[in-house]
């Protein structure tokens, strides 16, 4: 550069005007939830329900306004109805779901990580996945006698094969580089497994819980609406045969209202174990 130019860059006038700060993109298109948005909408929708009940454009025997199916609600809650189809409905959910997801979770990780287990598991998991559950319980009827071991091992098989195969995708999404490194420094098989192994398909394994909560919960409607006395699925069969609307749609709220704490419940869980995320 010449002396003439080192001369204008030395008479030119420093810069002192405010810096724009510069706004920062790289957040992982990561979704923050809007908790108040839910609750706006629920508000909307029950109040124009609520509206449309009570103005008289929708037949109350079709489809009774919430006012109607909180009032059933709490007479079920004071006669103590409510909780005893809700703890036969818990009971069965609880244990087919702990059983399927105990199962499932043992041989979806030998499938990824047995070659020989890969090829039975996937070839039997092929074959009876898409088999409706529902469809095996008076089969179950016949083996395990009327009780509720039917019942149950209906929710776990519905449970098992979807937890199978949530278990073994999250294996076969492990990096292969990072097995490779552990194994390069000799660290054990079972290390690699609880250290490496297990937090990478973790992820995967927790989404699977969501969709086989799910599943155990329409299995055991299905299942009580079947053969049992009590527990919400059997509870709504009867309200419905009756024409009694307004406690078929209380059963259908207190579903609703289940799955959400469970819904909560696996938040708080995939909160406590992913929080390295």
């Amino acid at each position: 550069m010449t002396d003439a130019g080192l001369n204008r860059d030395q008479d030119r006038p420093l810069d002192t005007s405010p810096r724009r700060p510069v706004v920062f993109r790289g957040a992982g298109f990561v979704a923050s939830p809007k908790a108040w948005a839910g609750w706006a909408a629920l508000v909307v929708v029950i109040g124009f329900w609520q509206l449309a009940g009570t103005s008289g454009w929708i037949n109350p025997l079709f489809l009774p306004p919430p006012t109607a199916v909180v009032k059933s609600i709490y007479q079920l809650a004071l006669n103590g109805a409510l909780w005893q189809h809700l703890s036969f409905s818990i009971m069965r959910i609880g244990a087919g779901w702990l059983i399927g997801t105990v199962a499932g979770v043992i041989v979806g990780f030998a499938i990824g990580l047995s070659g020989v287990a890969r090829g039975v598991g996937i070839t039997f998991i092929s074959a009876l996945f898409p088999i409706p559950k529902i469809a095996l319980l008076p089969l179950l009827i016949l083996w395990m006698g009327i009780g509720e071991a039917p019942k149950i091992a209906t929710i776990a098989l519905g449970v098992f094969f979807s937890t199978a195969i949530s278990v073994y995708s999250g294996v076969d999404s492990v990096p292969r580089n990072l097995i490779r490194m552990a194994q390069s420094f000799n660290v054990p098989f079972a290390t690699i497994v609880r250290k490496v192994i297990w937090p990478g398909a973790l992820p995967s394994i927790l989404a699977g819980f969501r969709i086989t909560a799910s599943i155990a919960l329409l299995l055991v409607v299905s299942a009580e609406m079947i053969g049992a006395q009590f527990g919400i699925g059997a509870f709504v069969l009867q309200a419905g045969n009756l024409m009694q609307t307004d406690q078929l749609l209380a059963g259908v709220v207190i579903l609703s209202i289940f799955g959400l704490l469970i819904g909560r419940l696996l938040d708080w869980l995939e909160a406590s174990l992913l929080h390295w995320r």
